[in-house]
Formats: C-alpha cells, sequence, structure tokens
C-alpha cells in the first residue's frame, strides 16, 4: 500500500470533522473561516491544500491534539463519536515528529541560560508543540510590544502576541534574531543582532526604536528559530 501524500491525509480527515458536525457550513463556522473557503479546500474539487498553519488551527478548534490532522486513519475501525482504534494492525510510523518545549515568561528566560528552569520537569505550566528538534535547550516566548513589527511589505515582522521558539544550542551570529539579556536586568529582550563597525547591536524590525549596544552590556540566550502567531 502506498503512503499517502499528506495533503490528501489532512483533506480525508477534515472531511470527516465536516461529516460529525452537519457539513462543511458547519465546519466553517466551527473554525470561523468562510464557506467559500472550505469548499476550495474541501469540495468536491479541492483548488487548495490545508496547510500546516491551518491544520493546526483545525486541531485546536476540535480538540484534536497537535498533528492528529497528519495521521493516516483510513486503515482504522471507527467508533461513534468520531474517534477511531486500529484493528489487527500497528500505527504506521509517520514522517512528522513533534517536540513538546515550555512557554515561559521574559523574566524567566532572563534565567533561562544559566540552566536555571523555571519550574521543576514535568511542572511546566504550559508547553507549545512545533516539528523542530532543538540543538540545545529550547522555550517559547511570547512577543510583547511592537518593536519587532516591520514596516508594512518588510519581512521578518514578528507582531505582538506572537510566540518565538528560542534555541539556546544555536550560535547567535550577526543577522539572527536573538533573545537576550540586558545589563544584569531579570527581564529577556527579543531583537535582531548585527554588526557594525566591529561592533554588536540589538536592532529592532521597527525603525522607531533605537539600537541598543550589545558589546559588554548584553548575554544572548538564544536564537530564535520559529515564530506563530495563534488565531
Amino acid at each position: 500500500m502506498n503512503m499517502k501524500e499528506i495533503t490528501q491525509i489532512r483533506l480525508e480527515n477534515a472531511r470527516g470533522l465536516a461529516e460529525q458536525v452537519g457539513g462543511n457550513t458547519q465546519f466553517a463556522h466551527k473554525i470561523d473561516r468562510e464557506p467559500t473557503q472550505i469548499s476550495r479546500l474541501m469540495g468536491a474539487n479541492p483548488t487548495k491544500n490545508i496547510g500546516n498553519r491551518l491544520a493546526r488551527h483545525i486541531e485546536t478548534c476540535f480538540g484534536k491534539p497537535t498533528g492528529w490532522l497528519d495521521y493516516d486513519y483510513s486503515d482504522s475501525v471507527r467508533q461513534d463519536g468520531g474517534a477511531y482504534y486500529h484493528a489487527n494492525t500497528a500505527p504506521t510510523a509517520q514522517p512528522i515528529r513533534y517536540y513538546r518545549y515550555p512557554v515561559i515568561s521574559a523574566i524567566q528566560a532572563g534565567h533561562f541560560a544559566d540552566c536555571v528552569v523555571p519550574y521543576p520537569a514535568g511542572m511546566e505550566e504550559r508547553h507549545e508543540a512545533t516539528d523542530y528538534q532543538a540543538k540545545g535547550q529550547a522555550f517559547w516566548l511570547e512577543v510583547k510590544g511592537d518593536s519587532m513589527t516591520a514596516p508594512a511589505g518588510a519581512t521578518p515582522s514578528i507582531p505582538e502576541g506572537s510566540f518565538v521558539l528560542v534555541d539556546t544550542g544555536i550560535e547567535a551570529t550577526p543577522g539572527k534574531l536573538v533573545v537576550a539579556q540586558i545589563d544584569e536586568s531579570n527581564e529577556a529582550t527579543f531583537k535582531k543582532l548585527i554588526e557594525d563597525g566591529g561592533q554588536k547591536y540589538l536592532k529592532a524590525l521597527n525603525p522607531a526604536y533605537p539600537l541598543i549596544h550589545c558589546n559588554g552590556k548584553c548575554r544572548i540566550i538564544g536564537v530564535a528559530v520559529e515564530a506563530k502567531t495563534k488565531l
């Protein structure tokens, strides 16, 4: 049996969820999307695929675990209520593996590089999942303020409310987006690391904010490797 494309697996699973709630229109309402958009994604002849962001959003709206939409349940038996169990076979190994990292505050991030864990292992208040495997200790940090919101049309732009995944095992080189601790402060800041005339600075993506001279004044905690925004 050939392995299905991930886009086909997501389509079939999304159609199954739509059936549970009474059709594509009800499905659209449940995930807060226009029925016309759902028709393009899940109609008789779809013209668009369900991408990663929308897949995770659908799972959240239906109370499913992260990655649920990406599994092929075609060899499973469906029970009442839409749950599945495997009959006479073990689940096929999937190409996507997810890793969970804690969501911490800026104050906690300021101590992270010293290996001061904010709370005992297994007792973190909140986690977020990703398919990124960190090189070192990693955590999610919520972006506060508009200093990393770039002007219209410029990229990257990380608006307030976004979550950035910070990997402490990656070398911070100029051009990287980093989380740093300034002047022994308990709090961490999220900026772009740049170098000019042999001097290192932390630069906001929003040009309204001044440069922060980094030499001798800041400690790089980690490098941002992923960003996502909750809908």
